[in-house]
This record gives structure tokens, C-alpha cells and sequence, in this order.
């Protein structure tokens, strides 16, 4: 146990987070610490906290929050780095585990005897607008036109655990999710706010994204995202079963079930240890 904050950092194609085990600190996590950590300059520098783990009638469960400070139901990137930080440290053992979210379980399998290589069942995708918490239509919202920043776009809103709303379009790139990105998240169809993913379908098994998370803003690559992009497309009978995503920090396996059960492969990396100093929450 650490009287000073004692964080680790690792990274999913380049989308960060910092774990804050509460096994291992004394703190009572709160909004403001969370800012202040995932800030690049005067912080840690994260697209993320996972605070856990945290053990519940024999489960085990991680919370994940935005840079922003607010609570995100699933991560995919996020679930991976959780799983391979539970390895690093001894809480689990065995090649598959499940490992608990706000939206769920997810099932993890270990593909490589370090656990930086993992499959991850996401779940069933759900295309019906309810699921999505939002007021714009309790059916589903696939190919629909949607107003954003003055002008309408097709779109497919597909929950991963999370919301998000996939825009397919000839090209994609940065600059386009920057600009677009906050009038989606933000749009009056999504009170609580969306994740955004820019889509662009190469062949039957490829796809190239570009993200905007809801409470992180602009990032290299995102799982739930990239499920997301790549279920649309399959959705829109663009895309088989067997999708690569490319995103701006690497490629990640999407497999979709025909019963529209989703899985995740990709890897994770260690970046490092940090232990911050005893007055930076002063």
C-alpha cells in the first residue's frame, strides 16, 4: 500500500490509459483527479483511468472513466490493458478470465504467454435507437439521414456497451473527425452524448477508421470503435464476418457471429510505472 500515487501505464495502438489500483493506493477517486492525471502537460497524459480491480461476489470488475472525468460503460482497448495488467500482477491465472464492466462481462482469452496478444467476446451489437438512450427513435437507426453541423449525413448508431454512431464515407481522415467529431458526440439526438467513428470500406475485409470519443475527443484507434465500424459495415452488407479495422495507431481483428456476437483481437504494451509526487493533488 502507497501513501503517494502509484499508477501504470500502457497503451492499445497507441489509445492510452493509466490504471489506478485502489489494492494498491490510498485514494478516494474523484472527477477532478481524473482530469488532472489524463492532462498531457501538467498530468500523467491518458485517454483514460481503470480503476481496478474491484471484487464483488467473487468477480471482478473495473470501472473506466474519460479524460473528462465522466464514467464510460466498456472499452475495448480499455478491457485488454485491464486484463494484461491483472496478468502482470498475479490476480489472475488462467489463459481465459471475465473480467466485469458497467455494461457487462466480457470474456478474455490470452493468445500468447505474456498477454500482450487477446481476443475478447464484446457482446451482442445492438442496432434499435433505445438501447442508445436517446430521444430520437426507439427503432434502429441504420442508414439514416442526421443533421450535423448543418448539413446530413448516413448513419448507422450501433451500441457496443457503449453508444456511438458510424458515418460511412469515400474518404477519411483526422482532420474531418476532428471537425465533424464534436457536433456527433454532441448532437440533441444523443443527450448523453455519443462516440464517433468516421468509416471508409476498403474491401470485404477491410475497413480504415477514423475516431472521436465521447469525454476524450480524438484518438488513434478505440476496440468498441472499431467493433462498431466494422459491424455497421457488416450490418450495410458491405463487409463478411472477418473485418480488419485500420486506424491511425494500428489494426485491429473484428469477428462478427451471425447472431451479431462480436470479437475483439488486438495487442497491448506496457509503456511504465509512475508514482506521482505526494502534493500533486494539493
Amino acid at each position: 500500500m502507497y501513501d503517494t500515487l502509484l499508477l501504470k501505464k500502457y497503451h492499445g495502438l497507441g489509445n492510452d490509459y493509466l490504471v489506478l489500483d485502489p489494492n494498491k493506493n490510498r485514494i478516494q477517486l474523484q472527477e477532478r483527479h481524473i482530469i488532472r492525471l489524463c492532462r498531457r502537460n501538467i498530468g500523467v497524459g491518458a485517454d483514460g483511468i481503470l480503476y481496478g480491480p474491484l471484487f464483488r461476489d467473487e468477480k471482478i470488475y473495473v470501472q473506466i472513466f474519460n479524460p473528462d472525468g465522466s464514467e464510460a460503460e466498456r472499452s475495448g482497448n480499455g478491457v485488454r490493458i485491464f486484463a494484461k495488467y491483472l496478468l502482470d500482477e498475479g490476480y489472475v491465472k488462467k489463459e481465459r478470465f471475465t473480467l466485469h464492466t458497467k455494461a457487462g462481462a466480457a470474456v478474455i482469452d490470452f493468445l500468447n504467454e505474456d498477454g500482450s496478444r487477446m481476443r475478447v467476446n464484446m457482446g451482442k451489437a445492438q442496432f434499435a435507437g433505445g438501447v442508445l438512450k436517446g430521444n430520437y427513435s426507439e427503432d434502429e437507426i441504420v442508414n439514416e439521414p442526421l443533421l450535423f453541423h448543418g448539413r446530413l449525413y448516413n448513419a448507422t448508431c450501433v451500441s457496443m456497451g457503449n453508444p456511438n454512431c458510424v458515418i460511412m464515407m469515400e474518404e477519411v481522415n483526422a482532420k474531418k473527425a476532428k471537425e465533424l467529431g464534436p457536433y456527433v458526440e454532441n448532437a440533441s439526438y444523443f443527450p448523453n452524448r455519443i462516440n464517433m467513428q468516421l468509416c471508409h470500406v476498403i474491401d470485404r475485409n477491410h475497413v480504415e477508421a477514423e475516431i472521436y470519443e465521447r469525454g476524450a475527443g480524438y484518438t488513434l484507434a478505440s476496440g468498441t470503435g472499431a467493433c462498431a465500424a466494422a459491424t455497421a459495415a457488416y450490418r450495410l452488407g458491405l463487409c463478411d464476418g472477418e473485418v480488419h479495422v485500420k486506424m491511425p495507431g494500428g489494426e485491429l481483428l473484428v469477428e462478427i457471429a451471425e447472431d451479431m456476437t462480436v470479437y475483439l483481437t488486438g495487442d497491448v504494451e506496457n509503456i511504465g510505472t509512475f508514482l506521482l509526487a505526494e502534493n500533486f493533488f494539493a
